[in-house]
């Protein structure tokens, strides 16, 4: 008989934690089907995964966070995955109080991590923390926590949004606005992280910029004309001020080529927004809202 969970666990070099987390997974529930995800490792995590009782994946080479979820999820064969960190952060007593809130009747439940405690670093809690209030402006919810990583989620609807999703890091923010986007119901489960053991694989420094483009990506997912919509509004209304402020100076009512650049600027801002939101609408003309 097959197991209706599935805990899927990508797993970079993480030897020091992988055998303790896969041997409390199956002494929680021996019928949950315990995937780890090995993304290339080179200290033996997978074979320290499989002897602990899990199935291993193995990738060849490291091909980032998102790939081997991605690669977990086609393996698995439960209804409902849950996706959880190989570092000992997330604990998997929380995963039963996961599923209870996905039981209640949603598509997505997120492990949302509380406090300052549960982050990485101020940096990190303070991008977090922008993160999360410009995704909640774009859906018009609440959004407890874009970026973890600990999630129940249906398997059928999260297949689905494969093609989205990015081989990095950013896969929980992709597939979290894509469920929003699709009509999915979300929710948030309150969470304390432990602290990673072992050395991080993300840099603050290196990722910030992959951090940033996120944001875009948020918008782009969700809805790209409340993105570009403001920006052509700023910029057209640069190129009136400037318009008005010419005239003021000059006493000539002249319409300058500053003035005609940032209006003409302004109105291509927007056309690229319509046309954007018109692509957004297809990629998700195809992914049904239905309630079983």
């Amino acid at each position: 008989m097959l197991s209706t969970r599935s805990i899927v666990i990508p797993a970079k070099n993480e030897s020091a934690t992988i055998a303790g987390l896969v041997h409390r997974l199956l002494a929680q529930n021996s019928s949950w089907e315990v995937i780890v995800v090995d993304d290339g490792s080179t200290d033996g995590t997978g074979d320290l995964a499989a002897e602990a009782g899990a199935m291993v994946v193995t990738q060849p080479y490291s091909k980032g966070n998102g790939a081997a979820i991605k690669r977990g999820a086609r393996a698995a064969s439960g209804e409902v995955l849950v996706f959880m960190d190989a570092d000992g952060q997330h604990d998997p007593a929380d995963i039963d109080r996961l599923l209870y809130r996905y039981d209640e009747g949603y598509d997505l439940v997120v492990g949302a991590r509380s406090g300052l405690g549960s982050q990485a670093s101020v940096a990190r809690w303070g991008a977090n923390a922008f993160y999360d209030s410009f995704a909640s402006w774009m859906v018009g919810q609440p959004i407890d926590d874009l970026t973890s990583g600990f999630r129940a989620v249906n398997r059928r609807k999260f297949l689905s949004f494969l093609y989205l999703l990015p081989n990095g890091f950013s896969y929980p923010t992709t597939s979290t606005m894509a469920f929003y986007r699709a009509g999915y119901s979300v929710g948030f489960l309150p969470i304390t992280v432990a602290k990673r053991q072992g050395r991080g694989h993300i840099r603050l420094f290196r990722d910030g910029l992959r951090f940033l483009l996120i944001i875009f990506k948020v918008g782009t997912l969700y809805s790209p004309l409340k993105v570009y919509f403001p920006f052509s509004v700023f910029t057209a209304g640069l190129g009136v001020f400037n318009y008005v402020a010419t005239a003021m100076i000059t006493e000539s009512w002249r319409f300058t080529n500053m003035t005609a650049l940032l209006v003409s600027s302004g109105v291509i801002i927007f056309l690229l927004g319509l046309l954007s939101e018109q692509l957004t609408n297809l990629q998700y003309k195809d992914v049904a809202v239905d309630d079983d």
